[in-house]
């Protein structure tokens, strides 16, 4: 297509010139002394073209002639800055390679370059990168007094005004609070992200560092608050986060000390987790180990209230958190008891419940059934197995059956 243009291009020169210079009679005198020089006017403009396209191509040969020193500057500064472009390339590869002593070389040299590349000196993400990308290596060769001289050379590089952090700062302070906890040192970790802007620590990737660093430093109810936001910015998948929320709200109440810990605990726990039987059973087994049963029979209540409901797993938590929460158990809880009981008959963890209640308000004759369906389930954990036989035994010494509850006890300590 090109090449039809010019053609074209030319024909409309021809053309041109032809009517123009075609009919032209015009003639040019030169006088030199006693000389006289006659020229066709056609013949005069065509050497006065040529005349002036020498002379420009002669000005413009001479002018590259003088500038040739300054272009081969140029030229070998272009050199080094692709050099050192070329790297940065490396350190990448070699980083991503595993290389990473290859990688830390790399980066150096690609620094080097910089120092000698004025085209570069000035440009302070090219070497906050370079330094980035030596740091990480030493830090994947455990080489951590390089890694943190690295760091600080980095945090030394000139800010731009405004002191507003860019990207590669944002960057590294990520990687040293990531770092900090490959070291385990968790206090390190909280302290860096706690110095990142409040958008930077919205970020997903802070948050995992955060939750990590909380993790360590044994600190479950602010771990459970991180991964709560972590759970809204879908983080994890639906089951994941379930789990470790349910995780992490068992620890928090695993960490309490006292009754009114436990307590603060539980109404700093989200309305869901409130709604989780299985943490309401956790929590009452340990507001019962506090000596807290009214506490454990309160929270229990509203699952005990739609016990058949349940999933089984959870109605066994529920029926066996109420029998350690029985002591002290009032009178209104008896038509509970006994509707459970109704609604299922062969279950072994409500039968135990009933059971354990029914001898704490000394109901002994209600008592009995209950406790032998537990006492003989297989399928009850051994704890509950042998509470029910020591049930069964404080039963038969109120009904004056020595033998029996002796019996019971030997039934209570054979279960393994």
């Amino acid at each position: 297509m090109r090449g039809i243009v010019w053609l074209v291009l030319l024909f409309v020169v021809a053309v041109v010139a032809a009517t123009t210079l075609g009919r032209n009679d015009g003639l040019v005198s030169i006088y030199f002394g006693a000389w006289r020089t006659d020229l066709s006017l056609n013949l005069f403009v065509i050497l006065v073209l040529a005349s002036c396209a020498l002379l420009m191509a002669a000005a413009r040969s001479f002018t590259r002639l003088l500038s040739l020193p300054q272009r081969a500057r140029e030229w070998r500064q272009l050199r080094r800055e692709r050099a050192a472009h070329a790297g940065m390339r490396e350190a990448l590869a070699e980083y991503f390679a595993a290389r990473y002593s290859r990688a830390h070389r790399a980066a150096q040299r690609a620094m080097l370059l910089q120092d000698e590349t004025e085209a570069l000196r000035g440009d302070g993400d090219f070497r906050a990168l370079a330094h980035l990308l030596a740091a990480a290596s030493l830090h994947r060769m455990q080489d951590r007094a390089r890694r943190d001289d690295t760091m600080r050379q980095l945090a030394r590089l000139p800010r731009k005004a405004g002191n507003v952090l860019r990207p590669v700062d944002e960057g590294a302070r990520l990687l040293a609070a990531e770092w900090a906890i490959d070291d385990r040192d968790a206090p390190r970790a909280i302290e860096l992200l706690g110095e990142l802007p409040a958008g930077v620590a919205r970020r997903t990737q802070a948050l995992r560092l955060r939750l990590l660093a909380q993790r360590l430093t044994q600190q479950p109810l602010p771990a459970l608050q991180t991964a709560r936001l972590l759970a809204k910015h879908q983080a994890f998948s639906p089951s994941a986060a379930q789990s470790l929320l349910r995780t992490l709200a068992g620890e928090s109440l695993d960490a309490a000390r006292d009754a009114d810990a436990l307590r603060s605990v539980w109404q700093q726990l989200d309305p869901a987790d409130r709604r989780d039987a299985s943490l309401a059973a956790r929590a009452a087994l340990r507001a019962a180990a506090f000596g807290a049963n009214d506490d454990a029979r309160a929270w229990l209540r509203p699952f005990w209230d739609r016990i058949a409901e349940l999933e089984p797993h959870e109605r066994e938590g529920v029926a066996l958190a109420l029998v350690e929460a029985a002591p002290g158990m009032p009178s209104e809880w008896l038509p509970r008891l006994e509707s459970a009981a109704q609604a299922l008959p062969g279950d072994a963890a409500v039968a135990a419940a009933v059971g354990t209640a029914m001898i704490e308000r000394q109901l002994w004759g209600k008592a009995r059934r209950p406790l032998e369906q537990a006492a003989s389930a297989a399928e009850l954990g051994a704890p509950a197995r042998r509470r029910a036989w020591r049930s069964l035994a404080q039963l038969a010494r109120q009904e004056g059956d020595e033998p029996r509850a002796r019996h019971c006890e030997r039934a209570a300590a054979a279960i393994d």
